[in-house]
């Protein structure tokens, strides 16, 4: 038998044990649920439709939709053909890509690390959802313990009242429970008080439901996406219908997509429209890269970055009735317009929209929809950022932690470790912890940066071409120029603007426009910030220093993937079927 059949074998004994000790998805239903649920999230239902309203209503959808072809489709392919290909995490996968750029998947750990923090969402939509139970809801008047005298009750499901010159005077009932009553907010983040009893209990459950989630491995995240990654769908329906059918919907819907061609000419509109579909379509963070490696290696993950990106744009639209609906119902009741009512983030879904459902008839039923929603959206994301990051370290070191008992055992000191750190979240002073992580931690600068080092590393040190022959070698489909154009030139072109633009506007962050945080808390936010960013320069010139040879020759090793798929005139024999693991060493 000739050495090359030998190899081929060997190959294929070695893909085989990988696959049963990583796993694989059960089925292509099961992989396309978990992806859909990771990128249709809280960034559709919170972030998208205030976007749209704020830049130019119908107008922003040119920008969007330029992006999510040029940007969002293009990046999606890339990051899941290659999870697809390598079969490892967001880290060893580029010692078969390109080693110089293995920093990159560190910079991913470090930024999953930070978004952990988005356990809260699941945190105050569990608290929430608990008080809509009571009899009355405790957000819609200001006869509780927690008021103050400057509270205002919402009007009545009954009444319509100009209350714009009194808002301005005082403070609204559900502001007052999301910050006296929900976080019990202190004067700073060097005030962080104690822990709040029910927050903590509501991030004990949220951390054993993720760790339910993932503890069995790829099978059961697959098996829990059938309800999570559906059910919101179900309960965006139920609130569109109800909110279309609300007095002031339509005028909440104006506002929405009325179009202001002149917002165009703002680059700050561009950059809004390319961040938003690097954040909702979880690009550059490893997340696709990884969830695509434990696919076959023959699926269609051409055909599969179609329908999953235009699923995530069409939710994201389709998102925007639901909330600005009730935004305009909202409007009307007070007598104001809906600009004086719309909002983002975490004030729309714990302050505006909750004030929303106590204004309806039967605000208990909407409420829990809307929370259980809230829920079941970020559950989803969360579980597959855990998991993302778990299959990543575990794919490090696999002698030490692949194994039912090990791995199992592994999911839980993750969980708990960080169920215990996470309790920093839940003092008095939590929320501006969380703010400071979320703003410098998983901030755009770090998003942007690896957009653009992923887009240099494989367009350009991998190559172009290689790339082309491996999606069509899995999936039977050759893709256009078009795809490369935008992996070698576009991509990194509007990554690097967004990114000096990014910067030259940079502001320090301030909390509800009137909280400065202090000095030595900016200082931890940009070591946030840098140390995801430095891991792709410092490896690369660590990696310069330890390999032999010249300068030349290091720098064409390291941009050279370990191993060069076998492309042979008998590739139908089946040669392929093992992917990369039917592989020879490529001589430098």
């Amino acid at each position: 038998m000739s050495n090359t059949l030998i190899d081929k074998a060997a190959g294929r004994d070695n893909y085989k044990t990988m696959v049963e000790d990583r796993g694989q998805w059960s089925s292509k239903t099961e992989y396309l649920l978990v992806v859909a649920g990771n990128v249709v999230g809280l960034g559709n239902v919170w972030r998208f439709p205030y976007l749209c309203y704020k830049n130019g209503g119908g107008a922003f959808l040119v920008p969007y939709c330029l992006f999510a072809v040029v940007v969002g489709l293009p990046l999606f392919l890339l990051e899941t053909a290659m999870g697809q290909y390598t079969q490892e995490g967001f880290v060893t996968c580029w010692k078969k890509l390109c080693p110089l750029a293995q920093g990159i998947g560190y910079g991913h750990a470090v930024i999953k690390l930070y978004d952990f923090i988005f356990v809260m969402i699941q945190v105050w939509s569990l608290v929430y959802l608990g008080f809509s139970f009571s009899s009355q809801l405790p957000w819609a008047n200001c006869d509780n313990t927690w008021n103050t005298v400057n509270c205002i009750s919402l009007p009545s499901t009954n009444s319509t009242a100009n209350l714009t010159a009194m808002w301005n005077r005082t403070t609204s009932a559900s502001t007052e429970f999301w910050e006296r009553r929900v976080l019990g907010l202190s004067g700073g983040i060097d005030q962080l008080g104690s822990v709040r009893w029910d927050l903590s209990l509501s991030l004990l459950v949220s951390w054993v439901c993720c760790y339910f989630c993932i503890w069995k491995g790829i099978k059961s995240s697959g098996k829990v996406a059938y309800v999570t990654a559906t059910f919101p769908y179900l309960m965006l329906l139920v609130l569109l219908i109800r909110g279309l059918t609300l007095p002031g919907a339509w005028d909440g819907i104006s506002f929405y997509l009325y179009p202001d061609f002149n917002r165009l000419a703002n680059f700050e509109v561009w950059i809004e429209a390319g961040s938003q579909i690097i954040f909702s379509n979880s690009l550059a963070s490893g997340t696709l890269l990884v969830l695509g490696s434990f696919n076959k290696h023959r699926n269609n993950c051409y055909r599969d970055c179609f329908w999953l990106c235009l699923l995530n744009s069409g939710t994201s639209f389709f998102a925007g009735f639901v909330v600005f609906s009730v935004l305009g119902f909202m409007a009307h009741k007070q007598g104001v317009t809906v600009d004086n009512v719309a909002d983002s983030g975490p004030g729309l879904a714990f302050i505006v929209y909750p004030e929303a459902t106590a204004m309806m008839p039967l605000p208990q039923f909407w409420s829990v929809c809307f929370f259980l929603m809230l829920f079941f959206l970020s559950i989803d994301t969360h579980f597959v950022t855990v998991k993302c990051f778990i299959a990543s370290v575990t794919d490090v070191f696999p002698e030490h932690l692949r194994g039912p008992k090990r791995s199992e055992l592994f999911v839980l000191v993750v969980c708990s470790l960080f169920f215990l750190l996470h309790l920093l979240l839940v003092t008095e002073g939590g929320l501006y912890i969380f703010q400071l992580v979320d703003y410098y931690g998983c901030t755009r600068v770090c998003h942007y940066f690896m957009v653009l080092s992923e887009s240099l590393a494989l367009a350009w040190c991998f190559g172009c071409d290689r790339i082309v022959n491996i999606i069509e070698d899995m999936t039977g489909h050759r893709p256009s120029i078009f795809f490369s154009v935008c992996w070698k030139y576009i991509i990194s072109m509007l990554a690097l603007t967004s990114l000096i633009l990014y910067l030259v506007d940079y502001t320090q962050l301030k909390f509800n426009k009137w909280y400065v945080y202090p000095d030595w808390a900016h200082t931890v936010g940009l070591m946030m910030t840098l140390s995801s960013v430095l891991m792709v320069p410092l490896w690369a010139v660590g990696q310069m220093c330890v390999t032999p040879g010249t300068l030349v020759q290091r720098w064409k090793t390291l941009c050279r993937p370990a191993k060069e798929p076998v492309r042979s005139s008998n590739e139908q024999e089946g040669a392929t079927d093992v992917g990369l693991m039917t592989t020879t060493t490529v001589t430098t």
